[in-house]
C-alpha cells in the first residue's frame, strides 16, 4: 500500500497526537495495516481496523469465546447444516462521506454483495487489487457454496459439505459487512479503489485519517445501531480513536509513561516488572491462544530432507529462547494447537536440544559441512513472537554450531506478509493468535489447499493430515473433532514442516484513567465501550 494521507468525510482533524485530549483515547499499535478492508488480509493491524469501523452478521464477546447476535438478530440451522439462515436486524446506518451517502439501511444485499465479493469472480470488486481473500479462502470458502437473499431481512448461507467452525468463524473481521450501494457509486464514479482505501461501515468509529507508519484516526460514529441497545458495550466511549504506530515497544512503552497514548499494545516481557511498578499503569493479563513456529519451504532443498529439518530443530536450544526473549511469556510446547484451546495435545514434547545427532543427521543426508540459508524474522512485536530479531539471533548462533550459516532477512511488516505469502521465504517466523475459539482456523494453514492461497507457507502437503482437519470440520461431536486434532498434531510433530517454539500468554499496559478496556486476542481488539476517566 503507497504511503499516503486517507481523509473521509471531509478535511482531516487537526489534532495532534502529542498530547490527547480528554475525550480522544490514542493506542500505541505496532505496526501499520497491509489493508484497511480485512477481507483483503489475515494481519490483526488490518482486523483491528475493520473491528472498529465495521460489523459482523454475528460478533465474539469481547474478552471472551461466545458467540452473539449482531447484524443478524438471529439463525437457524437445517438437520443436516447444509443451511444457515440469517435474520437481518432492521435499523442499522452505514456511514457517510462527501463521496457518498447511503439511502437506505443495511440489507440482504449488502451481505450477498461482502460474500460474493470473496467467491464470484463476476462481481466488479472480486480481482479490485487482489484475488486472495486469505481468510475467506481458508475457513470459509471450501465448505460455502452460495449467499443468497431471500427477503431485504433475510439472507441464506448454502454450504457444500457441514462446517462446524462456521458460525465462529463468521465472527473474524474479515467477513464484515459493507455497502454494496457505496460499492456501485465508487465504480459509477471511477474510483472503484476508494472502497478499500476508504472504507464504510456500520461500527462504532468511522476512519477519518490514515498515514502510514504514523497514525490512524477515527472518530465516534453518531449513528451506531448498537448504542443504547443490543451493543452499547461497543458504543464508542471517546470522541475520537487514534493510534499512533510505534514498531519499538520501548517506545510504547515511553508514550504510555508519559500520557501520550492510554493504550499500549504487545508490551515486551523485559518491560513488563517496570510497567508493573509504575505509577498510573495497569498491566491486564489474558490466556492467548496462538501458534509460533519456524516453518521451513519443504518443497525445496535442502529442507525436503527430513533429517535436515530434523537436524535444524535439535540444535535450537529452545529454553535459552524462553528466557532471553519470551521471559515468562511462553513455555515450550510441541503442540500445534495451544494449551488454552480445546484439542491441544499434550502428549507431545518438544525435542530436546543435540547438537552432535543434529551434526550426523546432516552429514547423513549430504551435507556434512552444513549450508547457508536466509532466514526470516518478523519486524513486529506479537504475543506469540515478542521479538523477531532475537530470537533469529540466537537461532543463526545455534545454527552455526552446525555448520549451517543463516543471514536473517526482515522487511517493512506488510511487506513481509506478501513477500511471505508469495512464497519467498525458505525458512520464516511463522504464527498467529486464533480469531475464533475453534482449533480448526490455524490447522487449516498447514493443509494441502492453503498452499495456494500463501497461508501454507512451508508448502508441507501430508494429505493424512488435511483429511484429518477436513474430517474434523465436518462432524459435530466435539470429542470426536478433538480427537482428530490431536492426532493430526502427531502427524506435524513427526515430519516436522516446522517449529513450535512457544505456547505464550498475553498481555497489555494501559493507563489508570481508562474505563472499559478487555484484552480480547480473538481478532481485532475492539475499542467501542471504551472511555477516559474525566
Amino acid at each position: 500500500m503507497a504511503n499516503r494521507w486517507l481523509i473521509a468525510g471531509g478535511a482531516a482533524l487537526a489534532l495532534g497526537i502529542g498530547t490527547a485530549r480528554a475525550d480522544t483515547l490514542v493506542v500505541c499499535s505496532e505496526a501499520s495495516p497491509d489493508a484497511l478492508n480485512a477481507a483483503l488480509s489475515d494481519s490483526n493491524t488490518s482486523f483491528d481496523v475493520s473491528e472498529q469501523i465495521a460489523d459482523r452478521l454475528v460478533e465474539m464477546e469481547i474478552g471472551g469465546s461466545k458467540v452473539i447476535p449482531a447484524l443478524a438478530e438471529s439463525w437457524t440451522i437445517s438437520p443436516d447444516g447444509l443451511r444457515y439462515t440469517f435474520k437481518l436486524r432492521h435499523g442499522v446506518k452505514f456511514q457517510s462521506s462527501d463521496k457518498f451517502k447511503p439511502t437506505r439501511e443495511m440489507n440482504a444485499d449488502d451481505v450477498v454483495f461482502s460474500f460474493s465479493r470473496m467467491y464470484d469472480k463476476a462481481n466488479k470488486y472480486h480481482s479490485l487489487g487482489t484475488s486472495i481473500y486469505p481468510m475467506y479462502d481458508d475457513f470459509i470458502g471450501p465448505a460455502l457454496k452460495s449467499v443468497s437473499k431471500i427477503s431485504d431481512d433475510t439472507v441464506l448461507f448454502e454450504l457444500k459439505v457441514p462446517s462446524a467452525s462456521l458460525l465462529s468463524a463468521l465472527t473474524v473481521q474479515s467477513f464484515s459487512v459493507w455497502p454494496a450501494e457505496y460499492a456501485a457509486a465508487m465504480d459509477k464514479a471511477g474510483t472503484p479503489d476508494q472502497f478499500d482505501l476508504a472504507p464504510l461501515g456500520t461500527g462504532p468509529f468511522q476512519l477519518v485519517q490514515y498515514q502510514k507508519d504514523s497514525l490512524i484516526r477515527f472518530r465516534a460514529n453518531p449513528d451506531f445501531w448498537g448504542a443504547g441497545g443490543p451493543m452499547k458495550e461497543r458504543a464508542a466511549g471517546v470522541d475520537q480513536l487514534v493510534f499512533s504506530i510505534a514498531k519499538d515497544p520501548a517506545i510504547r512503552f515511553a508514550k504510555l509513561r508519559t500520557g501520550e497514548c492510554q493504550v499500549a499494545r504487545y508490551p515486551s516481557p523485559a518491560d513488563l516488572p517496570a510497567m508493573r511498578t509504575t505509577p498510573g499503569i495497569v498491566v491486564p493479563a489474558a490466556p492467548v491462544a496462538a501458534e509460533s513456529t519456524l516453518a521451513f519451504r519443504v518443497d525445496k532443498k535442502p529442507f525436503n530432507d527430513r533429517r535436515v529439518r530434523e537436524a535444524l530443530a535439535i540444535s535450537i536450544d529452545i529454553n535459552s529462547i524462553l528466557d532471553a526473549v519470551f521471559q515468562g511469556s511462553g513455555v515450550p510446547s510441541a503442540s500445534l494447537v495451544p494449551s488454552a484451546l480445546w484439542g491441544h495435545n499434550a502428549t507431545l514434547k518438544p525435542r530436546a536440544q543435540d547438537t552432535a545427532r543434529a551434526k550426523a543427521l546432516l552429514a547423513e543426508a549430504g551435507y556434512p559441512n552444513g549450508f547457508t540459508t536466509d532466514l526470516w524474522a518478523i519486524p513486529v512485536t506479537r504475543a506469540y513472537m515478542p521479538n523477531g530479531r532475537r530470537t533469529a539471533e540466537l537461532i543463526q548462533a545455534d545454527w552455526a554450531k552446525i555448520g549451517v550459516t543463516a543471514k536473517i532477512v526482515t522487511f517493512e511488516w506488510g511487506e513481509f506478509l506478501k513477500r511471505r505469502r508469495a512464497g519467498e521465504a525458505d525458512v520464516t517466523m511463522m504464527g498467529g493468535t486464533w480469531d475464533y475459539p475453534d482449533p480448526s482456523e490455524l490447522l487449516v494453514w498447514n493443509t494441502c489447499d492453503a498452499i495456494a492461497g500463501g497461508n501454507n507457507v512451508s508448502h508441507w502437503c501430508n494429505k493424512d493430515f488435511t483429511a484429518m482437519v477436513q474430517k474434523a470440520d465436518i462432524v459435530t461431536d466435539q470429542a470426536e473433532r478433538a480427537k482428530l486434532y490431536e492426532q493430526a498434531q502427531v502427524l506435524y510433530h513427526e515430519d516436522i514442516p516446522g517449529i513450535i517454539l512457544a505456547d505464550v500468554k498475553g498481555f497489555g499496559a494501559v493507563r489508570d484513567n481508562v474505563v472499559g478496556f478487555k484484552l480480547h486476542f480473538l481478532g481485532g481488539q475492539p475499542f467501542g465501550g471504551v472511555s477516559l476517566k474525566k
